[in-house]
């Protein structure tokens, strides 16, 4: 099963909950490569990628429901 599938089977909540976990990890990896003490470069990439998906995820939602609601 890919990634995107796994995030497609979560909640609201649980993406939620994913998406402010990988913005504090983003964020340490930000300063980790400020101050040369990062180990994975690799990993930047990566976690901006799971963060662009699940808010991808939420907006597919947002405008499935909003369309829902219109019909």
């Amino acid at each position: 099963m890919s990634k995107i599938e796994d995030l497609r089977t979560k909640t609201d909540d649980q993406l939620s909950a994913d998406l402010t976990e990988l913005k504090r990890e983003q964020y340490n990896l930000r300063f980790q490569a400020a101050t040369n003490q990062l180990e994975r470069p690799a990993r930047i990439k990566e976690v901006r990628r799971e963060i662009a998906q699940i808010k991808t995820l939420q907006t597919e939602r947002q405008s499935a429901s909003a369309s829902a609601a219109k019909a």
